[in-house]
């Protein structure tokens, strides 16, 4: 329940604090005196958007804050864990609107945005207004009844867990199709870019080696024999470069003893001779191998051909750039590969999801199909207690395709006169005739939506009389259970309150401002009877007004 409310610097509001208490609260006073102006304070802390000309005094800002008692509810616990909050039993919102429009909120002193004040508001009240009876012909609103009187949260909880996973698999079967469709563009042409690059089937740096192995061939005949003469002038000549470097070698060695440097000279030009020898034989077998291939240098040609003519397409200039193409290809024609593989697969799991969101959608179907019946009596009952006695109500389930909220279309029609010709409720009902319906509904879901508190701004508008007293007695029964506070100018619904709340203006220095009190007996008798029969009441309005009271 909303304990108090405090606002400060709204709209002709100075200052003003409200303690409600728990039963039926009850709200007059005359037209102007500022009781709208209480619901629009009320809504800020519900999650309004607000402006700064809501502000009394410019140079201030405007607080506005409600304090609500509630039990362990499931709805706000989860809130207020999925917003990392520390629950307690006492919860304080407060708004703060700055003179230049910007706005604060908090939750138990701690800063939150709009949303979450909103979204917590859901759990905590329930706010009729004048004009909230264009609802009641809401989709939404006819759904949400079946589904309170259906009390099956959990079930709900789970479908929309389940339509949420297929309608994702969904998109990512739209997104695969769309890459598959871009890359069934390209497909051909990778696909022979592809085969022209794994025919030819290049190795690292083979076309560089070609150029290399090529230069050599062309040129065997002049190479082989310049390796034959320098092998032959190292070792094989008449005076063969070897056979000098020993002779040189035998003269050192005999000078060995004369210096000590010179041992080390003659061993070094041993091992240059030993060296020489092997670059000799070397060169022997390099000639040996040197031969020219007509038929090799055919093949090198052709293939360097081909691959000059793929670097020139591609422009590129290296072997390794043609190989790092084809792997880039090669991933793309994979790619193509899984995602139609991809595809399938989640073809095949978007039918499973399917069939599983479907037998959920039947069930909760069937539940709200089985609370027509009693929906529809209980609430022709009340009808005909607040004054509607011809008016009866239907409800309409058709099937319809599977969406976030199951497979029902679900209509309210309503029949005023006993014609037996139901229409939808906004084609057929008067304002009267709405206030005193959506009255009507939410008494009979008001404890299975557990809401503690509920706030009807003038839903009597349109009635008076018998209709009026019944109104009362319903928002009386429902505040046996719940919190109810109600703006009313219908003496028959004030008489019914378990605290009265008297709205008024005074004049503080040169300004006007709103201010409230909870009356008396004494002064709730007076005002009753002022609301039966004017500013001045008779004695007939005093005894009538203490009757209805009583009563």
């Amino acid at each position: 329940m909303i304990s108090k409310l405090f606002i400060q610097n709204y709209a002709i509001i100075d200052q003003l604090e409200i303690h409600f208490e728990q039963g039926l609260n009850i709200i007059t006073g005359e037209t102007g005196a500022g009781k709208s102006i209480l619901m629009g304070a009320l809504n800020l802390i519900l999650g309004q958007r607000a402006d700064s000309n809501v502000l009394q005094d410019p140079q201030k800002k405007c607080i506005i804050e409600g304090l609500f008692k509630i039990n362990k509810s499931q709805q706000v616990v989860h809130f207020f864990q999925q917003n990392e909050l520390d629950f307690e039993n006492e919860i304080l919102i407060r708004r703060e609107i700055a003179a230049n429009g910007k706005s604060r909120s908090f939750i138990n002193d701690t800063p939150v945005n709009l949303s979450q004040v909103k979204t917590l508001s859901v759990h905590l009240v329930d706010l009729h207004q004048q004009f909230d009876t264009l609802e009641i012909n809401s989709e939404s609103f006819q759904r949400d009844v079946l589904d309170a009187l259906s009390d099956h949260t959990t079930l709900l909880l789970d479908f929309k867990k389940q339509f949420e996973t297929y309608q994702q698999a969904k998109k990512s079967l739209a997104q695969l199709k769309i890459e598959q469709a871009e890359a069934n563009k390209e497909l051909d042409y990778n696909q022979f870019l592809f085969s022209e690059l794994e025919e030819l089937s290049l190795k690292e740096n083979e076309l560089e080696d070609i150029e290399i192995e090529l230069k050599l061939l062309n040129n065997a005949e002049r190479i082989k024999l310049q390796l034959s003469t320098i092998s032959s002038e190292l070792s094989n000549a008449e005076q063969p470069v070897i056979n000098q470097l020993k002779t040189i070698n035998n003269k050192l060695k005999l000078l060995d003893d004369f210096h000590p440097d010179l041992l080390n000279l003659h061993q070094r030009l041993n091992s240059a001779i030993i060296e020489v020898q092997d670059i000799a034989d070397e060169l022997e077998r390099i000639e040996s191998q040197v031969k020219y291939d007509e038929e090799r240098i055919s093949i090198l040609n052709d293939r360097l051909s081909a691959g000059y003519k793929l670097l020139k397409k591609h422009g590129f200039s290296t072997t390794e750039q043609l190989i790092s193409l084809k792997e880039s290809l090669q991933i793309k024609l994979d790619a193509f590969t899984n995602v139609f593989s991809s595809i399938e697969a989640l073809e095949k799991s978007l039918v499973v999801l399917f069939d599983a969101c479907t037998i959920s959608a039947k069930k909760i179907s069937a539940n709200r199909k089985k609370q027509i019946d009693g929906f529809v009596k209980e609430v022709n009952r009340l009808l005909a207690q607040v004054g509607m006695p011809n008016a009866r109500l239907n409800v309409s389930i058709l099937e319809t395709e599977l969406n976030m909220f199951g497979i029902d279309a679900i209509e309210f029609l309503f029949d005023a006169n006993k014609s037996n010709k139901f229409e939808p409720i906004g084609k057929v009902a008067s304002g009267g005739e709405l206030s005193r319906l959506m009255l009507s509904i939410k008494s009979l879901v008001a404890q299975k939506l557990a809401l503690p508190t509920l706030i009807f701004d003038e839903i009597d508008t349109g009635i008076s009389g018998e209709a009026a007293k019944q109104v009362g007695l319903i928002m009386k029964s429902l505040s046996t259970s719940h919190q109810i506070i109600a703006i009313t100018h219908q003496a028959q619904i004030a008489a019914k309150a378990s605290t009265h709340f008297f709205v008024y203006k005074e004049v503080k220095g040169e300004k006007i401002a709103t201010n409230i009190r909870i009356l008396n007996e004494a002064e709730r008798i007076n005002a009753i009877a002022q609301m039966l029969s004017g500013e001045k009441p008779t004695i007939a309005a005093l005894e009538n007004a203490k009757e209805m009271m009583s009563n």
